[in-house]
C-alpha cells in the first residue's frame, strides 16, 4: 500500500523543490522518491549532452570546456601535415576529429585551393572520418555543420556512410541547431540537389521562418536575403522586417548586398530601401568605393526607386575618380540614371568629354548605350561637336551590321539628339527592316512601330526635301489605357470652354506616332470653328475636304504628367521635347499643360482663365515668329 501511495505522490514530488520533498518524505522513503523522480524526468544519454540549445539574450555558458595539445597544434599549424601528424598523436573522440577535419579542409583550401577526392587518398584522413561516423554524438552541433559543408566542399560522394551518417545526424538535430547555423545550412545547401541535403535545407529553412525572431546580426540577415530565390514569401518578408531593424548598424558593403539582392529578385520594400538609402548617407566616403556606387545604381535603377540624396552624394564621390573608371563602369552608371530619369550635368558632362578622351576604348555596344542614355534624358553636351564627330565615324562603320532592334533604337535616339542623317534613317523605314520588327510580344511590336513612325515623322518633317520617302506601315491604334486625372480634367474643361463638340478633337492619335490631348482650329479672330469637315493631313484618313481658312491656327493641347518629367526637374524627357519638335514642324500652335502648374487650380473658373490666359500666349508666341 506504501508503493501504491509513493507511485500517486510521486508525479506531484517531481513539480515541487528537492527541499519541499526532503522535508514531507520520512528519510526511508527519500531514496525510493528520489529513484521515481529520475524515472520521470525526460531520458538523458550521451547524445543530449553534446547538443547545443537557444540561449537567453543575456545568458552564458557557465564553463568553457578546457583546451587540449589538439587545440593548440591545430592554431599554430602552417601546413596540412603538421594538422594529421597532430591527429595521430593527440586524436581522441569525435568532436576533436571534426575540429580536426575543419582545420585541415581550411588549410588546403589557403595553401592548394583544392581538396576533392583527397580523403581517399590519406589513411589519417581517413581514420578522422571514420572516427565522427562511430562517435558523431560527440560532435558539437556548430563543428557537425561545418563537417556537412567540408564534406561537401571536398567532393565525397553521396554513397560514402560518413556523408550519409553526418546528414543524418543534422536531420535529426535540426530543432536544437542556433539560428546562425541554420543559416549556414540554408546558405551553403542551397542549390545541391540530392534528396538528402534538399531534405537539410528544407528543414533549416522551416525552422528559420519560425524562429525567426531570434536573428539578432546583420551578417545572417545579408547571407539570408542574398538566398532570396530559394526562401518562401513568409520567410523573405520576416527578413526584410529584420533588416528594417538592424538598417542601423549594417555596414556599407552589407547595405550594397541587400540592395542588389532585392533588386534581383525584384521585391521594391520602400520602407526598407528608405532605411538603408538614409545610412548609407551616414557612411564615410572611404566606404563610398566605385563598385559599391555603381552596384547601388543598378539596385535604384531596377527597383525604379528615386533617392535624390544619395543619387547626389553617388556623383559627388564619382566626379573626382574620372581618370580611374573604365568605359564599362560610365556606360554602367549612366545607363542606371537613364533608367531613374535622373540628370546631374556636371557628371554626364564628364561621362562625355571622358569618351572624346578615350573614344577607342568603347565598344560600339557602350557608346549605344550611352546614346539611349543622353536621348532619354535630353542631355546635349556642352561641347557637342567634339563629342558627335567622335561618335559619328563608328556609327558609319556599324549601323548597318547592328542587330534590327537596337539598330532602331539606335538611329531613334539620333533623331531625339537631333543627330540623325538621312542615311541613317531611310533604310529603317524599308519593308524588309520593318518585317524584321514583328518578332515578339505584342507590346514590344507596338513600342517599335511607334519609333518607326517617329523615324518616319524626322524624315517627313525635318529633311521636306525627302518628303517622297514614306514608311509603309500602318498607324498604331489610339491607346485604350486609363486616362490620368489630368487629361480627364483637361478634357471636361475644354468641353466647356469650347461648348459645341465639333470644335474640339480629343484623343488624337496622328500619323507621326503621337498623340495629342486635344485639338482645337481658331480662326483669325482666335475663335473655335468646326474642324470636322477641314483637312488633316496629321490624321491617318486626312480628315475632311476643306481647306484650313485663311489666318487660321491647328492648336493642340498637351498634357505633362509626372512621368513624362526628369526626377525631381521640370524638364521633359528627350521623347517628349522630341514630341513637341514634330508637332510644331507639323503646323501646330502648342499649349503645354503640365501637372503642377494644374494642380494648383482650384476651381473651374481658375482652370478656364488658365486655358484661356494659355491660348493667347501661345498665339502671340506663334505671331511673334
Amino acid at each position: 500500500m506504501a508503493t501504491r501511495f509513493l507511485g500517486r505522490y510521486v508525479p506531484l514530488l517531481c513539480r515541487a523543490s528537492s527541499r519541499t520533498s526532503s522535508a514531507r518524505l520520512p528519510p526511508s522513503a527519500t531514496g525510493l522518491a528520489n529513484v521515481q523522480r529520475n524515472r520521470c524526468r525526460p531520458w538523458t544519454s550521451e547524445r543530449s549532452l553534446c547538443e547545443s540549445r537557444v540561449l537567453a539574450k543575456d545568458e552564458v555558458y557557465l564553463t568553457m570546456p578546457t583546451r587540449t595539445q589538439l587545440d593548440e597544434i591545430l592554431e599554430k599549424a602552417a601546413v596540412p601535415e603538421e594538422i594529421l601528424v597532430a591527429w595521430e598523436q593527440h586524436g581522441r573522440n569525435g568532436n576533436q576529429a571534426a575540429s580536426t577535419l575543419l582545420a585541415w579542409t581550411r588549410m588546403m583550401q589557403k595553401t592548394q585551393g583544392n581538396t576533392h577526392q583527397l580523403h581517399t587518398k590519406d589513411p589519417r584522413l581517413r581514420d578522422i572520418m571514420d572516427t565522427i561516423t562511430q562517435q558523431i554524438s560527440t560532435v558539437w552541433n556548430g563543428n557537425l555543420v561545418s563537417v556537412l559543408r567540408a564534406l561537401w566542399v571536398m567532393g565525397v560522394p553521396n554513397t560514402d556512410p560518413v556523408l550519409a551518417s553526418v546528414q543524418t545526424e543534422v536531420l535529426w538535430r535540426i530543432r536544437r541547431l542556433g539560428y546562425k547555423q541554420l543559416a549556414f545550412l540554408a546558405e551553403w545547401g542551397t542549390g545541391r540537389k540530392t534528396p538528402q541535403d534538399v531534405a537539410i535545407v528544407t528543414a533549416a529553412l522551416k525552422q528559420l521562418e519560425l524562429r525567426w525572431t531570434e536573428i539578432s546580426d546583420a551578417k545572417t540577415v545579408c547571407a539570408l536575403i542574398s538566398k532570396g530565390q530559394h526562401l518562401s514569401p513568409v520567410l523573405m518578408d520576416r527578413l526584410e522586417d529584420k533588416a528594417l531593424e538592424l538598417a542601423e548598424v549594417f555596414s556599407a558593403e552589407e547595405i550594397r548586398k541587400v540592395s542588389v539582392s532585392l533588386a534581383v529578385l525584384g521585391r521594391r520594400s520602400v520602407p526598407l530601401l528608405r532605411a538603408l538609402s538614409y545610412h548609407l548617407l551616414q557612411k564615410p566616403s572611404a566606404e563610398f568605393t566605385t563598385p559599391l556606387i555603381l552596384q547601388m545604381a543598378f539596385a535604384f535603377g531596377k527597383l525604379n526607386f528615386h533617392q535624390s540624396q544619395v543619387f547626389q552624394r553617388m556623383a559627388s564621390e564619382l566626379l573626382p575618380r574620372m581618370s580611374g573608371l573604365t568605359s564599362g563602369d560610365i556606360m554602367r552608371f549612366a545607363k542606371s540614371m537613364g533608367f531613374l530619369k535622373w540628370l546631374h550635368i556636371p557628371l554626364f558632362e564628364a561621362f562625355a568629354e571622358h569618351y572624346v578622351e578615350h573614344s577607342d576604348k568603347y565598344s560600339t555596344l557602350q557608346l549605344c548605350n550611352m546614346l539611349m542614355t543622353f536621348a532619354r534624358l535630353n542631355f546635349q553636351p556642352s561641347k557637342g561637336d567634339e563629342f558627335y564627330a567622335k561618335v559619328h565615324p563608328v556609327l558609319e562603320s556599324s549601323l548597318s551590321d547592328m542587330e534590327p532592334f537596337l539598330r532602331t533604337d539606335v538611329a531613334w535616339s539620333l533623331c531625339v539628339l537631333q543627330q540623325a542623317k538621312p542615311h541613317h534613317l531611310i533604310p529603317l523605314i524599308q519593308p524588309e527592316h520593318v518585317a524584321k520588327l514583328s518578332n515578339g510580344s505584342p507590346v514590344r511590336v507596338e513600342n517599335y512601330r511607334l519609333k518607326l513612325l517617329h523615324v518616319a515623322a524626322t524624315l517627313h518633317l525635318e529633311h521636306p526635301e525627302l518628303s517622297s520617302s514614306r514608311m509603309d506601315v500602318p498607324p498604331v491604334p489610339a491607346s485604350t489605357s486609363k486616362l490620368s486625372p489630368l487629361q480627364s480634367n483637361l478634357r471636361e474643361t475644354l468641353d466647356i470652354l469650347v461648348k459645341r463638340p465639333e470644335m474640339l478633337r480629343t484623343g488624337v492619335s496622328t500619323v507621326y506616332g503621337w498623340t495629342i490631348e486635344a485639338e482645337v482650329v481658331l480662326d483669325s479672330d482666335n475663335k473655335p470653328i468646326d474642324l470636322s469637315q477641314l483637312r488633316a493631313p496629321h490624321l491617318p484618313n486626312g480628315g475632311g475636304k476643306q481647306a484650313l481658312p485663311e489666318g487660321a491656327r491647328r492648336m493642340a493641347f498637351l498634357a505633362w504628367d509626372f512621368p513624362n518629367f526628369g526626377s525631381k526637374s521640370k524638364d521633359l524627357l528627350g521623347r517628349f521635347i522630341m514630341m513637341k519638335r514634330h508637332l510644331q514642324l507639323a503646323g501646330f500652335v502648342l499649349v503645354d499643360v503640365p501637372y503642377f502648374e494644374w494642380i494648383e487650380l482650384k476651381t473651374e473658373h481658375q482652370k478656364l482663365a488658365y486655358l484661356k490666359d494659355k491660348m493667347g500666349k501661345a498665339v502671340a508666341e506663334d505671331m511673334a515668329k
